[in-house]
């Protein structure tokens, strides 16, 4: 047997396993946020709806099928603008971070719009796209790709060149080295990325349907405010946060066991 087999075999890979401790600690911090919010309300230090209030008004958009539908709309947008803007950052991040001459030629545009707020493009990709869907999953796509792409170009850059060098002494040839240790390497940066541009889809969706839309999380906050009905405002914020942090928990597990390799704390 050889040495690699040895070490491979007495080195057990890491994967996620049920913490109870951990889960407790999540759920008693749920239950003190939950808890200090109704002692406001209770002792009148603030306007907004109660709980309980928000959480009989969830139950009734619920069992109408307005909130499914609403959350489905949003979900539907952030998945697709988020997935086209993942698939194209992650080979453009590559070039970038490969090929002197590309990073020389895109970087300065990727630079010019991370400045711009995707929210500013909004009026004119309404404009420009219409009022259906395109816009929407534009400003959605625009934000995953500048945060990714950013994250994937880091990613190639920090590879320890003497990893790169050693390869290429035993004979390994560029695609070889691009494979076996450029995209290992990177793939915490790309899953990082991969976690802001999450955030960064759910920002922008909301703000997407503020302005133009008939349906969505973010489209019933604005009916809501319109008639000063606060438990329904609630009800989506608790639903976009819901959905955000269930999908940030399905990367930070694919990031676990795509990088057990690594060293964690």
């Amino acid at each position: 047997m050889s040495l690699i087999s040895d070490v491979e075999t007495a080195e057990p890979k890491r994967r996620w396993r049920w913490d109870p401790g951990n889960v407790a600690w999540g759920v008693l911090s749920f239950a003190g946020g939950i808890g200090l919010w109704w002692l406001a309300t209770v002792a009148g230090f603030s306007e907004l709806p109660s709980p309980w209030t928000v959480l009989t008004r969830m139950i009734e958009l619920g069992i109408d099928g307005q909130l499914w539908g609403d959350m489905y709309a949003s979900l539907r947008r952030v998945l697709i603008g988020f997935a086209l803007g993942a698939v194209l950052a992650v080979p453009v991040g590559f070039l970038m971070g490969w090929y002197r001459i590309a990073r020389v030629i895109i970087d300065p545009w990727i630079q010019f719009f991370r400045v711009i707020p995707p929210l500013a493009i909004i009026p004119l990709a309404i404009v420009t796209l219409g009022i259906d869907e395109k816009p929407k999953t534009f400003v959605i796509f625009l934000a995953a790709f500048l945060s990714a792409v950013v994250s994937t170009y880091q990613g190639v850059v920090s590879v320890d060149k003497t990893y790169i060098n050693a390869a290429r002494v035993l004979g390994a040839s560029d695609g070889t080295i691009f494979a076996r240790v450029v995209i290992p390497a990177s793939t915490p940066f790309i899953l990082v990325g991969f976690r802001i541009g999450l955030g960064s889809a759910w920002a922008t969706v909301v703000a997407a349907e503020l302005i133009a839309a008939q349906s969505g999380l973010g489209f019933r906050m604005q009916q809501a405010q319109l008639y000063y009905d606060l438990p329904t405002i609630f009800v989506s914020l608790v639903a976009i946060g819901i959905l955000g942090l269930l999908m940030d928990r399905i990367v930070v597990r694919t990031e676990e066991r795509m990088t057990h390799w690594q060293e964690r704390v």
